[in-house]
């Protein structure tokens, strides 16, 4: 039995009661009560207490954003991200430090020779799933169905068979960050139909990519019917949709109706295909800045038709890129009918559209306002019947600023507001203020301090965070870095920060020691009308600095802070209109100066206005905040 030198045990002892000590929560000491010192929140407290001099309590919403790793777990981590090892102990550092990770799909060799109905079903890798199956139907029902993270791949699937259906009926409605994934789907099937109804409706960031779908298909029809509508800012890509194809007929209705930002990737879809027919039916309908870009578009196609009906109608904004499109074709007929009438202008390009086509027919009827048909004039092949230019633009095309037409119903009402309606007793909708991000947390600075997060170190990035080539992670951390590399506006000072630590410093460096954070209560009264109570200005109403933090979507809990000139900040008491009771506290921003805003941004849309010309408000929403000079209790 091994023994231990006296003092070398007493030592030891008081090391582990260390780690186990309580502390009194009264606002004063290193630790929060009942955590070990060593915690990454414990270090934030220390590190409070050194930067800022005010003498209020500490901010509970800040701390609960600290890390929750253990001192175990801290140091091990540490370790292991100063040695560019974390990615070796991915799963357990993902779990452990509260951060937002898709799992490894392990893959599925299954082969299922019976029919399936996946209902109320969850992130599954159907992998050579119904490879050269006759007949029968595969359903798949309230798929996903809510889920915060759903992570779904269909590879292989469905190939070479015969007559064979599937159905993807109410797949991840309402979910967040979805990753969905179709590769090789139908690639040589015969017959048959894939139907997506009512996929990814109201959803949050998807990403979907369909990659070799219905490849060298024979009369295998595809319908998408309310696909991903109302969803919100993300990316679905077709590529290589339908190549080879045999009179496969593909149908797009309500797709991306009434989304936000949605961008859609159409490349080398139909490429080669023969007899294909294709229906885009209100695409893009009441969209805010739809980008849809399409690439060698029924290249070398035989024979096909292919229809835009009430394409991006009334959406705002917007971008089409139509590339090579239905080059070195025969006979290839298109239709765009009611085409981009939205309104604010957006930009569609036609490049080399149809060129080296034989027998080509095009016809553009009420297309909306556009001007880079710079190859077209002369073609007596194409039909432009009702078709609006900036020149000609007739008066009822253009939208002015101040019209009331130029309000987007998709702007949320209350979303933005002018000052003017904070005033006790006044009611007014409120948005949904709801956080719709995943659930993360900061990392401590001994760990972000060892993380990259450049552009130019992206492989590195990608490596820590298992994100693969052209997945959804990789468009997040690509997007987010993006953002933050930008450079700053005219007069705004900002920074993107992951601890806590960096949090503090940015906002002491504009505001000095002396500040305060604050953020709004709850998201009691969300999506509803609230009466707005006692309301008071900080530091007297009068106009001041601000700090701003809005969060971002990363892998771990990263906040987009900056500060711009010209604010006002308010708190209320909102209450129920009916009752009057107090439901919650809202703490609200008032920019002063908006000359720098581009024209089309969502609140001139929702008030009416344009640059300059007025002030905009809005409420600051769950767990993002703003911080501001304290002010005496």
């Amino acid at each position: 039995m091994q023994s231990f030198h006296p003092v070398t045990l007493l030592l030891s002892l008081c090391f582990l009661s260390l780690l186990n000590v309580n502390y009194a929560a009264d606002g004063s000491g290193d630790s929060a009560n009942g955590e070990s010192p060593f915690t990454a929140k414990a270090s934030l407290i220390r590190y409070w207490n050194k930067e800022i001099h005010t003498g209020l309590p500490k901010s509970a919403f800040l701390l609960s954003k600290a890390s929750p790793l253990s001192p175990v777990d801290l140091a091990t981590f540490s370790k292991l991200a100063s040695q560019n090892a974390l990615s070796t102990q991915f799963p357990a550092f993902c779990s452990s430090a509260k951060l937002f990770c898709f799992p490894d799909l392990s893959p599925s060799l299954e082969k299922h020779d019976q029919d399936s109905h996946f209902a109320i079903y969850l992130n599954k890798n159907f992998t050579n799933y119904g490879t050269g199956r006759a007949g029968g139907a595969d359903s798949f029902k309230n798929y996903s169905d809510g889920d915060n993270l759903p992570v779904d791949s269909f590879r292989r699937y469905g190939r070479d068979a015969a007559g064979h259906d599937e159905t993807f009926s109410n797949y991840a409605p309402e979910t967040n960050v979805a990753d969905q994934s179709f590769n090789t789907y139908g690639a040589g099937a015969t017959g048959g139909t894939g139907e997506f109804r009512g996929y990814t409706v109201e959803i949050n960031n998807p990403n979907l990519r369909f990659v070799s779908y219905s490849d060298g298909a024979n009369g295998k029809g595809q319908k998408f019917s309310t696909y991903t509508e109302n969803a919100n800012a993300g990316d679905e890509a077709f590529t290589s949709y339908g190549k080879n194809g045999n009179g496969v007929p593909n149908e797009f209705s309500s797709y991306g109706k009434s989304s936000n930002v949605i961008g859609s990737d159409f490349s080398n879809y139909g490429e080669t295909g023969n007899g294909a027919s294709d229906t885009f039916k209100t695409y893009g309908v009441d969209g805010n800045v739809p980008q849809n870009n399409y690439k060698n578009y029924g290249d070398g196609g035989n024979g096909g038709v292919d229809s835009f009906n009430n394409y991006r109608e009334k959406s705002n904004v917007g971008d089409d890129s139509f590339q090579s499109y239905a080059k070195n074709s025969n006979a290839q007929k298109a239709d765009f009918v009611n085409y981009g009438k939205s309104f604010n202008e957006g930009t569609d390009k036609f490049t080399g559209y149809g060129k080296g086509a034989v027998g080509q027919q095009i016809g553009f009827k009420i297309y909306g306002v556009n001007t880079t048909f710079k190859d077209y004039a002369r073609k007596k092949d194409v039909t432009f019947s009702k078709y609006t230019n900036a020149g000609t633009a007739d008066a009822s095309m253009k939208v002015t600023s101040d019209s009331s037409a130029n309000k987007n119903k998709w702007v949320e009402p209350g979303k933005f507001f002018r000052e003017s309606m904070l005033k006790e007793g006044s009611e007014m909708p409120m948005p949904d203020i709801r956080d719709k991000m995943p659930k993360r947390s900061f990392l401590p600075r001994s760990i972000i301090s060892k993380i990259p997060f450049s552009a130019s170190k992206m492989g590195l990035i990608k490596e820590i965070f298992h994100a693969s080539d052209n997945s959804s992670m990789e468009r997040i951390i690509l997007d987010a870095v993006e953002e933050c590399e930008r450079a700053p506006s005219p007069g705004e000072t900002k920074r993107c920060v992951g601890s806590a630590e960096d949090l503090i410093d940015f906002a002491i460096s504009v505001l000095g020691r002396n500040v305060a954070v604050r953020t709004t209560d709850n998201v009691e009264g969300s999506k509803k009308n609230v009466t707005i109570g006692t309301i008071k200005g900080i530091n007297g109403g009068r106009v001041t600095k601000s700090v701003s933090c809005h969060q971002s979507l990363y892998p771990y809990l990263l906040y987009y802070c900056h500060s711009v000139p010209k604010v006002r900040v308010y708190e209320a008491d909102l209450l129920d209109p009916n009752s009057k009771t107090k439901i919650n506290h809202g703490v609200a921003i008032c920019h002063l100066d908006t000359s720098s805003w581009s024209p089309t941004h969502g609140a001139f849309l929702a008030l009416g206005s344009g640059p300059g010309r007025i002030e905009v408000c809005h409420w600051i929403f769950e767990n993002d905040m703003t911080w501001t000079i304290a002010e005496a209790s």
